[in-house]
């Protein structure tokens, strides 16, 4: 089943600059790759997406980093040593559109938060 678009993350999509887009782009695909049962929405103002009827990840931008919003300390804690060489906090990875985070971690991440979703 292919994943639900939903028109409000491309909107979103569309207010943000050029190069952090095509990095958030990229993220999307590799969520959407990873949870292809997953459904697009907005979230508390950001791009998420839900798995079973549960928010499952969610990503946003800043002026100076780009957000992947794990919301789960339990998955960062697992990952910690793949996490290590970036900026973390408890649910988030922090990264640039210059350095994007590798597709394999993108998918590793999403798959633990399917697991602890069940």
């Amino acid at each position: 089943m292919a994943p639900t678009s939903s028109p409000a993350i491309d909107a979103f999509l569309a207010r943000v600059p050029a190069a952090q887009r095509a990095a958030l782009e990229r993220l999307r695909q590799t969520i959407r790759a990873a949870a292809p049962e997953a459904e697009e929405y907005i979230g508390y103002g950001v791009p998420a997406f839900r798995y079973h009827g549960r928010p499952l990840v969610s990503f946003g931008y800043g002026k100076a980093h780009l957000s992947f919003y794990v919301q789960s300390p339990a998955v960062m804690d697992t990952h910690a040593a793949d996490l290590a060489k970036y900026d973390t906090s408890k649910g988030t990875v922090r990264f640039t559109a210059e350095k994007p985070l590798p597709v394999a971690l993108i998918k590793t991440l999403v798959k633990a938060r399917m697991q602890e979703i069940g």
